[in-house]
């Protein structure tokens, strides 16, 4: 049964979408069984209703992109198409059953029960919560389902989210561009990247904006689309700027919240938005709060013992209180 729907293209350079000689159009057309015509600033698409839906994925995978990115190439757009299986989503989820995630320099294992989940959690939902002490692999494991997200086209896109609490998020006062004000509190995501992605290839990505670095407070009135989204440090926010991170959230976007609750550098009278979450959050179906322990430290073996060190003292400072 035929059927039509249409797609708004506006912001976007047709000449680029439809490419030289509307051979990008041809192209869909040819793979997936429909027809596609131009009028003004909409794509109308014809055809069976299950190739109409898989080919509007695709084009508005490409929309996005190309208004994310507007210097993007058409011969990027024709790889897109051309790699494409043809479905709007790649099949299957970011990790195997065993916590294998497969990124653009190898694989990354979950090396803790805890981990698995963790990982698992993020690959099914769109929302996760991950709270943990230090070397637990927060921020890590977020990073490598981000980039596998990116590698396999889930997303368009990697925007990395840090609050700059030590800076008062005050970044105009400090010297350099933007990225070079916030470059030194998302150092740990740098370094995860750094293990995920060859450097030219990273290079590249933060030219062209594939990947973004933002601090919260420049969050505030967007939209992101297309996109996996991670907050680091999440216990450093407070329950309005948690609240205003949470709802900047676009379509076929996913996003991942992590810190370490024992560890605020927020003062002594604000709470903080990651300890709030959970309790207005934690019976939402579609959301999940991961818990990571002593189990899942993965450094140093002292780190295990530090961490059961500080438990057991400030334990001992309740009971005492």
């Amino acid at each position: 049964m035929e059927s039509r729907t249409s797609i708004s293209i506006a912001q976007v350079d047709p000449l680029t979408l439809f490419g030289t000689n509307d051979r990008n159009l041809l192209l869909i057309e040819k793979n997936y069984g429909v027809s596609l015509v131009a009028r003004g600033d909409r794509l109308l698409v014809n055809g069976p209703e299950d190739s109409i839906q898989t080919a509007s994925g695709l084009i508005e995978h490409l929309v996005t992109r190309m208004r994310s990115l507007p210097a993007v190439e058409e011969a990027e757009l024709r790889s897109i198409i051309e790699s494409d299986n043809p479905t709007s989503q790649p099949q299957g989820r970011l990790c195997d059953e065993n916590g294998v995630v497969q990124t653009y320099k190898g694989s990354v294992r979950a090396r803790t029960d805890g981990q698995a989940t963790y990982l698992k959690a993020m690959s099914r939902l769109d929302i996760v919560f991950a709270i943990g002490p230090a070397g637990t692999g927060k921020t890590y494991l977020a990073v490598a389902i981000a980039v596998a997200a990116l590698k396999s086209k889930r997303v368009a896109r990697i925007v990395l989210v840090r609050p700059a609490v030590e800076a008062g998020e005050r970044l105009g006062f400090l010297p350099g561009a933007l990225e070079d004000k916030v470059n030194p509190y998302l150092r740990p995501l740098y370094d995860a990247l750094q293990n995920l992605l060859e450097p030219e290839r990273l290079r590249r990505f933060q030219d062209m904006k594939i990947i973004e670095v933002a601090p919260l407070a420049y969050m505030r009135g967007r939209t992101l689309d297309d996109a996996f989204i991670i907050l680091d440090e999440a216990q450093n926010t407070t329950p309005q700027q948690m609240k205003m991170f949470l709802t900047r959230l676009g379509s076929v976007s996913k996003a991942v919240i992590t810190g370490d609750i024992t560890q605020t550098d927020l003062p002594d009278n604000q709470p903080s938005g990651l300890i709030e979450v959970e309790k207005i959050l934690k019976d939402h179906a579609e959301i999940a709060f991961i818990h990571l322990g002593q189990n899942d430290v993965v450094r140093n073996p002292l780190v295990q013992s530090i961490i059961r060190a500080y438990e057991h003292h400030e334990n001992g400072n309740a009971r005492s209180r």
